[in-house]
């Protein structure tokens, strides 16, 4: 019988219960969170599980492989940095920190340590990713020159009375809620971005964090990205484009309210045109996050530096930072 690792729970709001249920082919043996009862309720879900409001007892449980940390972003790199210095693997939820200075010790530290952190943006494991990668590393799309994403969600009633609303928990609105999955499917398909314009605004909620943000991101070739993310949208929408001199790739929906997932597949003719036009569907739940954490897990057993680590999650913060300064939001804390 194979032994499955150790898995411990820090943060059991919404996203907690949600990697709960996707730690398939670990042993979830610890949960905590500061209103103990919510500690409790995800522990009961595996049978011996333990539960409790103190974090730093169970990044010290031996049995312990690696910790999933879905807490608010404040405290996110203080129970990262503990548990990196307890030896333990990583999975963090983005965007990890308020600020990218925030991740300088964890980085440091878990090359020290010889651990592994993974940052948790799923979005990459939703299929029409997956399959627009795949696509993409195929080379159908040509040389690449530019992608277009908007990703926007109209919030609930008492929204901005939300820990999201205030910046001290958060580190801002909805540039570094929603924008940094946006940022970081830009990243995985034109690289690294050297030229940041933007401007975000809070235009509807009443709150000190901005409920809008729009970016331009420059590669030194000249590559763009194209994105806007919102909380006042007010039908829910998520679309991503991705432009090659070759083809062009569609994503639409991500599932459940914002739609049936579908990627469509734009290839140019030799004589211009309309273009060849190929479409899959994915219709089925979301299993970006069990995709995700398995992956977490061959990353362990083979030691191999998980594709989406804390330099990801810098670079992304890094983009929020400017804007915000640009912007004039001051959200250091």
């Amino acid at each position: 019988m194979t032994h499955k690792p150790g898995v411990a729970i820090i943060g059991c709001g919404l996203i907690g219960k949600k990697r709960a249920k996707a730690c398939g082919g670990a042993q979830l043996i610890a949960c905590a969170d500061v209103q103990l009862n919510r500690a409790q309720e995800l522990a009961s879900m595996a049978p011996g599980a333990v539960a409790t409001d103190d974090w730093r007892a169970i990044i010290l449980n031996p049995d312990v492989t690696a910790v999933i940390v879905a807490t608010s972003v404040d405290v996110a790199p203080e129970i990262t940095l503990s548990a990196v210095m307890a030896g333990k693997h990583v999975l963090v939820e983005k965007p990890a920190a308020r600020r990218s200075v925030e991740l300088l010790p964890v980085i440091e530290t878990a090359k020290q340590k010889g651990v592994l952190v993974r940052v948790g943006f799923n979005h990459r494991y939703h299929p029409a990713i997956l399959k627009a990668l795949e696509l993409y590393n195929e080379g159908v799309l040509g040389e690449m020159m530019f992608v277009r994403g908007r990703y926007g969600h109209g919030g609930r009633a008492g929204y901005d009375k939300e820990w999201r609303a205030d910046p001290r928990l958060s580190g801002g609105g909805e540039l570094i809620d929603q924008g940094v999955h946006m940022i970081d499917l830009a990243r995985a398909f034109l690289g690294d971005f050297t030229e940041v314009n933007g401007f975000a605004h809070t235009y509807y909620w009443d709150m000190p964090v901005d409920d809008n943000g729009f970016m331009m991101l420059k590669t030194p070739k000249q590559q763009v990205a194209f994105l806007h993310v919102s909380c006042t949208e007010w039908k829910n929408l998520f679309s991503f484009e991705i432009y090659g001199k070759k083809a062009k790739l569609q994503i639409d929906g991500l599932g459940g309210s914002y739609g049936v997932e579908r990627l469509t597949y734009y290839k140019m003719l030799p004589q211009m045109g309309p273009p060849e036009t190929m479409s899959w569907e994915y219709p089925m739940g979301d299993d970006s996050w069990a995709i995700e954490f398995a992956e977490f897990l061959e990353d362990i057993r083979l030691n191999r530096q998980p594709l989406v680590g804390l330099a990801d999650a810098c670079a992304a913060l890094t983009i929020v930072e400017s804007i915000y300064k640009e912007s004039g939001y001051d959200h250091n804390t």
